[in-house]
């Protein structure tokens, strides 16, 4: 895999076929045109209101989802051997955790340095790591993120809060239909005394995504 300073762009020919790519990039994937066809399906029936469904994807989308990520970053940030497994190998390491499945069979993991920060899109469509970190956002799909992302990341990064030191080189990380990457944030300071439990309370999602940074403990 190649890398370039300020941007990483790992698509290649072999990702995606030139006969799938339009296709690729406009359908969801098979979760997805479930989730949307349960969603249809509650609607019609009246079964279920929009602001309780609302509710339920913002549920899975931000809380649930992530938690599972959010406890394989705690694990890495408390225990030096889990961790060394987790970049060398990330899907089997997850699985340790029993968190598996649909669009996270081939993970890996990148991680936060002082001198390097990661951050993931997926150019093409929106592959996401379902099983840590739950429903992609409505802003990861975007045309808008997908493409600016690589060209910009940076820029793309200060408009969502995240002002890094200039000297710090980012990375871009072009998941794929084969291959999901998820981001190991930097440990925050003054954590030394809290426990695994704790400390995934810190991690939040779109420090998994690298768009964010674990919470501080004063927040």
């Amino acid at each position: 895999m190649s890398e370039k300073k300020n941007s990483i762009h790992n698509h290649t020919h072999s990702d995606h076929t030139h006969s799938d790519d339009q296709a690729h990039s406009q359908l969801p994937s098979d979760p997805e045109l479930r989730v949307k066809a349960l969603e249809t399906l509650l609607l019609n029936k009246g079964l279920i209101d929009s602001r309780t469904l609302d509710e339920l994807i913002d549920t899975y989308e931000n809380r649930i989802g992530p938690q599972n990520g959010a406890k394989v970053v705690a694990k890495a940030w408390v225990d030096e051997e889990y961790k060394k497994r987790l970049l060398n190998d990330a899907t089997s390491a997850i699985r340790e955790l029993s968190y598996q499945g649909r669009q996270g069979e081939n993970m890996v993991v990148v991680e936060n340095t002082p001198k390097v920060h990661n951050v993931v899109v997926c150019t093409l469509c929106s592959c996401y790591p379902w099983p840590v970190l739950g429903l992609p956002p409505t802003w990861y799909k975007s045309d808008e993120y997908r493409s600016r992302t690589v060209r910009e990341p940076r820029k793309v990064l200060s408009e969502f809060g995240l002002s890094l030191d200039p000297k710090v080189q980012i990375k871009v990380w072009d998941s794929t239909a084969e291959l999901r990457y998820l981001v190991l944030p930097m440990r925050p300071d003054s954590t030394e005394n809290m426990d695994e439990t704790e400390l995934a309370e810190l991690v939040t999602r779109n420090s998994m995504i690298g768009t964010g940074l674990p919470k501080e403990i004063n927040e």
